[in-house]
Parts: structure tokens; sequence; C-alpha cells
């Protein structure tokens, strides 16, 4: 492989673990940039999923002081996420990705509308909530978080906005803790998906490696770039994103 191929990926995974640290949808920045290169697109997905998950470690780890306080969160959320994920990671290696591609840009412009309404949403459905009508929506939240995971394992673009939309709907406001939360499930869900695919010989080692190194480095830089430019900023950057997403993947789509 060319020192230019070499580059492109480092610089493309890069900001692909920025994006996954403050909103997610990375991954339709170096997916993109692994098949252009000629990779196999079921191989790049695998490898992408591989390489990104030290990424989502590592903006978990920038987002730590924010998870103080929600375990409860993380421990009703995480069992869903990695059954769904291995689930999705299955489904990717023996089905094509045809079919779902076409409903993930209507998905992702779903969930951002969700997460641009946020706040008005949340108001409305908890200003008068009571803690028993709260409690009761935890199935529905355990049940949508185990469907984001086989989403996340068999593709995964645009996984972060839909958890960022239902923790809002949950009643989950600070979109710091929002996004520690949300680090904390795409790296259990990456994990246990890049588990099968690495066991299933689907990932190319010489792409993943490089990737996981920038990945890690994005991540860490996204949560300091997060902190500073404030909460407002990064709820509109997480819509913007969202959007492009919608628009990238329509794009892709033809």
């Amino acid at each position: 492989m060319n020192l230019w191929q070499h580059a492109l990926i480092f610089i493309a995974t890069l900001a692909a673990g920025m994006v996954n640290s403050v909103a997610g949808g990375g991954t339709l920045i170096s997916f993109p940039t692994l098949v252009w290169l000629g990779r196999d697109p079921i191989f790049a997905n695998a490898t992408n999923a591989v390489a990104l998950w030290p990424g989502s470690f590592a903006g978990m780890i920038g987002f730590r002081r924010e998870l103080k306080g929600i375990r409860h969160w993380i421990l009703r959320l995480t069992a869903p996420s990695l059954l769904g994920g291995v689930t999705g990671a299955m489904l990717l290696l023996h089905t094509s990705a045809h079919t779902f591609s076409k409903l993930i840009p209507y998905l992702i412009f779903l969930a951002t509308l969700i997460m641009a309404g946020q706040e008005m949403i949340a108001r409305r459905l908890y200003g008068k909530a009571t803690a028993v009508r709260k409690k009761s929506w935890w199935v529905g939240a355990i049940f949508f978080q185990f469907l984001v995971g086989v989403y996340g394992g068999y593709f995964g673009a645009g996984m972060g906005i839909l958890i960022l939309a239902a923790l809002g709907l949950l009643g989950l406001t600070d979109i710091h803790q929002m996004n520690g939360l949300k680090n904390f499930l795409t790296f259990s869900i990456n994990g246990i998906a890049s588990v099968y695919f690495v066991a299933s010989g689907a990932v190319l080692w010489t792409d993943a490696l490089l990737m996981m190194a920038a990945a890690v480095i994005g991540g860490f830089t996204g949560a300091g770039v997060a902190r500073r430019v404030g909460r407002t900023r990064v709820r509109y950057f997480v819509v913007l994103v969202g959007l492009g997403m919608t628009i990238s993947m329509l794009i892709l789509r033809h």
C-alpha cells in the first residue's frame, strides 16, 4: 500500500475518532475511505468496527467525569448493547447489507430530528412526569438499546445519534453526560462485534492497526474539544452531523 494511502486512512480515522467522541457518525468518514481504496465492503466494515473500538474507549475515558452519578444507566443498558452487538455482527457476515442500507438514511434523519427537538420534547414528556411513569419507560429503553446494538454491530453509522436521541427522551439532558454514556455503550457494542469479527477472520489487520492509533488520538481530542466549545454548540454540532450523515448515505446508496 502506498504512503499516500496510509496517510489518507490515518487522517480519515483521526477525524472519525473525533466525531465519534463528540456525536457519533465517524464511520461515514473512515468506512467510505476504505471502500474507495478498493477494500471489500464487508471486510472494510468489519475492519472499521475493530479499528474504531479503541477510539470509543478513549472517548469514554475522556468523558469519565460525566459518567459519575449515572451508573444505574450503565447497568441497565450494557447487557442489551452486548446482545444486540453480537447479533448484528453475525447478521453482517451472513447476509448482504444492501437491503438494510436503504433504511439507514431515514433512521439517521429521524434520530437527528429527535435530537434537534430533544429539549422541547423532554420538557413536555417529563415536566409533570411521575417517578412511576419514568420507570415504566425502562422496558422500552432496554429493547430499543438492543435494536441499536443490532444496528451497531451490523453497520453502525449514526449509532451514536440514535443513542443520544434515546437518552434525551429518557430524561437525560446534560449533553456531556449523554456523550459519556453514549461512548460507553458504543464501546460495548463495537467491542463484542469486534471479537466476533476477529474470530471470524474478517479483519484487514494492516489497515486496522493504523486506524486504531488514529482513532485513539481522535477520541481523546474530541472529548477536550467538546468541553471547550460548550453544550449548546455541541448539540448544534450533533444535529449538523446527523444531517450530513443522512445526505452522505443517500449519495452512497446510489
